[in-house]
């Protein structure tokens, strides 16, 4: 993957929740071209898994249709009647084991359809173990088995095949079969004139020119196909109401974590900027001070210079607890809001900034607040790792209907560095993913390698 990013859904809830990006393929494959191949492979695979999906369906099937015959046994006497002995391994096999294999084989499923999204199209879900629950190891055995979980496997193992079969199979078709449609009439054509028999030309002519035009209806079809398998596996396997809630469980544990150790790295960096700065300054100035006092009346003079030294020491101490203030909340930012904010943060850093702001109403302070914090780090992180030419750092508020969350403001930064961004290398993206996320906003890189970096921060107006 030549892309990272930072916004996405790891397993075991332990990274930041799923990519908004661009899809792993159109990120690795580049071409448009290539992008459709790949996406007609997938569906050809999803077409060929669509069968293996579809046997935890037919298996329940099978158990559904024996109990229906031995249910309806006793009023049709023309049926043979097991005895006891062969019906109770006849009950242990279509009651119990089918069924267990049904949901272990839509357990298989899910993860081969879990694995096959992740690697082309970059889409992870989270599978958190519930926080809230302390069982057996063989309570949690027969939940693995029989659980609600397990059966909406099942459900979601045979609503893919379905849509494999239909998508993969419309696809495929058109795909395929127009193209080996062409390639066969342009043989036609060619054994017609080697004939020499050109009133038989039409029927290959009309092929050759269908051919095509199914291929291409085929290929705009793919994306829209994958859109909605995407679409599919979300709504089936991420946005079931447990499953968001144990994610956001430990999301907020996992995030609040990491806050407490931001919080401490803080306060680490506040008293060592006050121990090397102010304070070392301050215990100067007190020295200076005694020796002026102790010569007004020896010295004048000498008294006076050093009261001077004194007051220039002041207005460097002065100095150095503004600086630490500013590092902790700007007061332009407080007093005339982001607009005047990023334009102060762009001049002090080491690498030109264009700065593009356009906001002709201010957020609330949380906002704002969120967002310079965002710029400023994104900026310390260029300097640091990027190695770039030009920065630019974006602002304007994204205007969307109540019933989808609210206005947002949007905060771009973009650099021509080196790319690659990585959250693990220790670039400060989960700290700023963090911040983003604790008022339900969203923060997206997309960072390929000798690309630069684009850093999005969607963070709610009115957070």
């Amino acid at each position: 993957m030549t892309g990272r990013n930072a916004h996405h859904q790891a397993r075991g809830g332990r990274r930041p929740p799923a990519p908004q990006g661009p899809s792993r393929a159109a990120q690795t494959y580049g071409p448009a071209w290539r992008v459709r191949l790949v996406e007609v492979l997938h569906l050809m695979t999803s077409l060929t898994l669509a069968l293996f999906y579809l046997l935890p369906a037919c298996l329940l099937i099978v158990s559904a249709t024996w109990i229906g015959f031995t249910a309806t046994a006793p009023w049709l006497p023309d049926l043979p009647r097991p005895g006891p002995a062969p019906l109770a391994v006849d009950a242990l096999l279509f009651l119990l084991l089918l069924p267990a294999a049904a949901t272990l084989l839509a357990r298989l499923s899910c993860q081969v359809q879990r694995n096959r999204l992740d690697d082309v199209f970059g889409i992870v879900e989270t599978s958190p173990p519930d926080p809230l629950t302390d069982d057996t190891p063989l309570l949690r055995a027969w939940r693995f088995v029989f659980g609600r979980d397990a059966w909406s496997a099942v459900v979601y193992s045979t609503a893919t095949a379905l849509h494999g079969l239909l998508a993969g199979g419309v696809v495929v078709l058109l795909v395929v079969c127009g193209g080996a449609t062409t390639l066969a009439a342009l043989l036609g054509i060619v054994f017609v004139l080697v004939q020499g028999s050109p009133d038989d030309l039409v029927g290959p002519l009309t092929l050759v020119a269908v051919g095509p035009l199914c291929v291409l209806v085929g290929l705009r079809l793919a994306p829209h196909m994958i859109t909605t398998e995407v679409l599919l596996h979300r709504v089936l396997l991420f946005e079931a109401p447990e499953v968001r809630i144990r994610r956001r469980l430990l999301h907020v544990q996992d995030s609040r974590l990491r806050m407490v150790d931001a919080a401490e790295a803080e306060r680490r960096r506040i008293e060592r900027d006050l121990h090397d700065g102010a304070q070392q300054r301050l215990l100067a100035l007190s020295m200076t001070l005694t020796r002026a006092r102790s010569r007004v009346t020896t010295d004048p003079q000498a008294a006076l210079d050093l009261i001077g030294e004194a007051q220039r020491d002041s207005k460097e101490v002065m100095e150095d607890l503004r600086q630490v203030a500013r590092g902790l909340h700007p007061r332009v930012l407080t007093d005339h809001g982001l607009s005047a904010a990023l334009p102060v943060a762009a001049g002090r850093a080491p690498v030109p900034v264009r700065v593009d702001v356009d906001l002709p109403e201010r957020p609330t302070p949380r906002a704002e607040a969120i967002a310079y914090y965002v710029a400023c780090e994104a900026l310390t992180n260029i300097a640091k790792h990027a190695a770039a030419r030009q920065v630019t750092v974006g602002a304007h508020r994204v205007r969307r209907p109540p019933r989808q969350g609210g206005d947002l403001l949007r905060l771009t930064v973009t650099d021509d560095g080196v790319g690659g961004a990585d959250p693990e290398t220790g670039t400060g993206l989960y700290g700023l993913w963090d911040r983003v996320d604790a008022v339900d906003g969203t923060l997206t890189v997309h960072s390929p390698t000798g690309q630069g970096t684009v850093l999005t921060a969607d963070i709610p107006w009115k957070a």
